[in-house]
Parts: C-alpha cells; sequence; structure tokens
C-alpha cells in the first residue's frame, strides 16, 4: 500500500485576508469611536486652572488674579476659583499689550519675521513622533501663537488626534496631497480646518497622501511637472503663510517623496529618537540615507540649510540604566545638537491617547498627580526649549 498524501491545508490569499481583516477593524473602531464620542459631540478642549493659565500667558498667578480682578477674566464658578478657557487667555493677552502699549503678549510674527516650518521626523514607527508633534503644535496654540498642524503620514494618527478620522471625515483631495498633486492641484486654502483648539489649524492626513509617492515618479519622466517633487510642499505654503506663525509638520516614518518635499519646505527639523541600542544603530542609517538624498536633492535646487536642527529623546524612563548611557552616549556626539529636555515616558501620555486625547486636554483628576505632573513638566520643558529656538530665529531676546 502507499502511503496516503499529506492532507494540504489551502493556501490563505493574503490580498483577500488583509482586505477583510481591514473592513473588519475599519467597522469595528469606528463603532468604539462612536461610544467615545457620539456622531453628534465634537471634541472639546478644557479650561486650565489659574497657575495653567498664568503659565501659557506668561505672567505670574498673581497678576493674573489682578488682571481677573478688573473685569478681564471669566466669571467666577460658586466655589470661587477661575477657570480659563483658550479664548481667555487671548483675551487676557490683548488686554496686557494694551496697558504695555505695544506687542509683548500676543507673540504673533511681527514684521521682518519670517514663517517658522517644523518638520517633526524618524525613519522608525514608535519614537514618538506624532505624539511629539500634537503636544508642540497644541503648546504653542495654547501660547498663543498661529498654528498649522499637517499631517503627512498616511497612518493620520495626528489627525485623530485633533478629532478628524481618516476613514470618516477626510475626503478625496482633503489631505495636503490635494494641494501639492500634478494635476489639478487644489488651492491650500481650500484643505485647511479648525480644530477645537483656538488658533490651531489642520491639515489632515489618510491613506490618498501615498498618491504622491506614486504619482512623482511618473510625473518626473513625462516632464509634467511644473514644479520639482521638493518644492511642492513650500510653494504650497506660501499662499497662506501669512496666516500662521509655525507649521509644525508630522513627517511619514520613512524616506519618501513626502518626506524629502517636508524637509525642503522646512526652517527647522526635529528629529525624535527613543534610546534604546537597536532604535540608536537604525537612526544611525537613517541619518546616512538622508544625507545622501538631501545632496542629490540639493544639487537639483531644494533647500538644505535651517535655522536650527535638533534631536530629541523621547519615551525616556530616567531610571532606566542602558537609555541614560545610551542617552549620554548620543549627548556625546552631537552636543548641542540634542535638546537638554528629554520627553519621559509616562502612562499619562499613553492613557490619554486611548481617548486621542493629548495631555493638555485631560483631566489632571484622572492620574494620580505625582504621574500627570511630571509628564507635564516634562512637555513644558521640550515645548518650551523649541519655542525658544524659534523666537531666537526671530531674533526676540525672550
Amino acid at each position: 500500500m502507499h502511503p496516503s498524501p499529506l492532507v494540504q491545508d489551502p493556501q490563505e490569499h493574503l490580498p483577500s485576508l488583509l482586505s477583510t481583516d481591514a473592513q473588519e477593524l475599519s467597522y469595528q473602531l469606528q463603532q468604539h469611536q462612536a461610544k467615545i464620542f457620539p456622531p453628534q459631540s465634537r471634541k472639546t478642549l478644557r479650561a486650565f486652572s489659574p497657575a495653567e493659565a498664568a503659565s501659557f500667558i506668561g505672567i505670574g498667578e498673581g497678576y493674573l488674579r489682578q488682571v481677573a480682578a478688573d473685569g478681564h477674566g471669566p466669571e467666577p464658578l460658586a466655589n470661587g476659583r477661575r477657570l480659563y478657557t483658550a479664548l481667555d487667555m487671548d483675551r487676557i493677552r490683548q488686554v496686557l499689550d494694551e496697558r504695555n502699549g505695544g506687542p509683548k503678549y500676543v507673540p504673533h510674527r511681527r514684521a521682518g519675521e519670517k514663517l517658522q516650518v517644523v518638520s517633526v521626523m524618524n525613519f522608525k514607527g514608535g519614537s514618538g513622533k506624532t505624539t511629539t508633534s500634537a503636544h508642540l503644535a497644541q503648546f504653542l496654540a495654547l501660547k498663543g501663537y498661529r498654528v498649522l498642524a499637517i499631517d503627512l503620514d498616511p497612518q493620520a494618527s495626528l489627525s485623530a488626534l485633533f478629532g478628524h478620522q481618516p476613514e470618516l471625515d477626510v475626503g478625496e483631495g482633503e489631505t495636503l496631497y490635494g494641494a501639492i498633486r500634478y494635476d489639478a492641484p487644489r488651492p491650500i486654502a481650500e484643505i485647511v480646518r479648525a480644530t477645537y483648539t483656538p488658533n490651531l489649524h489642520l491639515i489632515p492626513g489618510n491613506l490618498e497622501l501615498m498618491e504622491f509617492e506614486h504619482e512623482t515618479p511618473k510625473a518626473m519622466m513625462s516632464g509634467r511637472a511644473e514644479s520639482m517633487f521638493f518644492a511642492r510642499i513650500g510653494e504650497a505654503l506660501t499662499e497662506i503663510e501669512s496666516f500662521y506663525d509655525v507649521v509644525v509638520v508630522d513627517c511619514p516614518p520613512q524616506l519618501g517623496f513626502l518626506t524629502m518635499s517636508a524637509l525642503c519646505a522646512a526652517t527647522s527639523t526635529l528629529i525624535t529618537v527613543h534610546p534604546q541600542m537597536l532604535d540608536v544603530m537604525s537612526m544611525s542609517q537613517f541619518l546616512t540615507m538622508t544625507s545622501e538624498l538631501m545632496s542629490v536633492v540639493e544639487k537639483a535646487g531644494g533647500r538644505t540649510s535651517y535655522d536650527w536642527m535638533r534631536y530629541l529623546v523621547t519615551r525616556f524612563e530616567p531610571n532606566d540604566g542602558p537609555q541614560s548611557q545610551m542617552t549620554g552616549f548620543m549627548r556625546a556626539i552631537f552636543g548641542n545638537r540634542m535638546l537638554n529636555s528629554a520627553m519621559v515616558k509616562s502612562t499619562a501620555v499613553a492613557d490619554a491617547g486611548v481617548t486621542k486625547q493629548t495631555l493638555y486636554e485631560v483631566d489632571r483628576s484622572q492620574f494620580t498627580r505625582g504621574t500627570y505632573d511630571r509628564a507635564i513638566e516634562s512637555l513644558g520643558q521640550v515645548n518650551g526649549e523649541v519655542e525658544a529656538l524659534i523666537r531666537s530665529t526671530w531674533g526676540r531676546r525672550s
């Protein structure tokens, strides 16, 4: 007797499996989203304590109480305390500047100060790139700057954090691709959206952004591109630059045409890095590739000089010996090209992200006090350093 042949399982058709899983996952995510934020609801920004408001405005808490008592703050609550919205803080800045007789507290760009475009990038996922972008953009908006956040990552996590679901809320031509595509680009002003944070606008992302990666080689070969790929984001931004002080770009986690275009549009660059050996080794390769690609772009006329470039250590655990050693290792190599502050790893940031919120949105009472305070202090130090770099570029002393 011949042995019976082994019965083989039918092969699994990967495209079909992925498509089915994607549809089911998308549906379940939409159901989850509906539970967290019902369709008729909109994300809102919480009000801030006097200490928080004073810090964002740039004055002492005692002075803020005096300004509020003079009738320029919110009405006190039943318990006598005042809570300040972002709009309250904007109004108080204007009042203070009127008293001051000149622009000091409203931090908008002045004559001769150029738009700051900060590209946040890393080649490897999990480096805290999107978390950094979201908190930086929101921090600057709460400080009174006019901020545009651009989500260039097709995964669109930044958009989701700011209340715009890529599968539900972002249609064809409604990402930055709509403004930089080679055929019939849209005016970028039509794509910009308001957010629930005053002073902060958004250009959302979704999978449509991948079209730029596919179409650019075709446009280059056919010669139908009116401008080189690396100039298209910068050219689009010139249409709306007068409305903003700072643009924060969350780049894709790979070195493609989108990332190179974002780098050429940028005036400064922030590179996030997780201080572990594999991540740092990966970053070494990333820096080599970026350097080589930018040399090619430079020969074609692209911008390759910046007001500043900094490395930011993210998801840092101070009590982790190897992480501290790796951070010291990088500081010895990069010197002052590293931000002095690191973004500490915190359950507060992770837990806030579960409900698609930033740390500036969640209430402190949802966490143990020490956990929240450490995370918000770390954020303030990192974002404060970036703000200082921006102001220094403008030639402001403080």
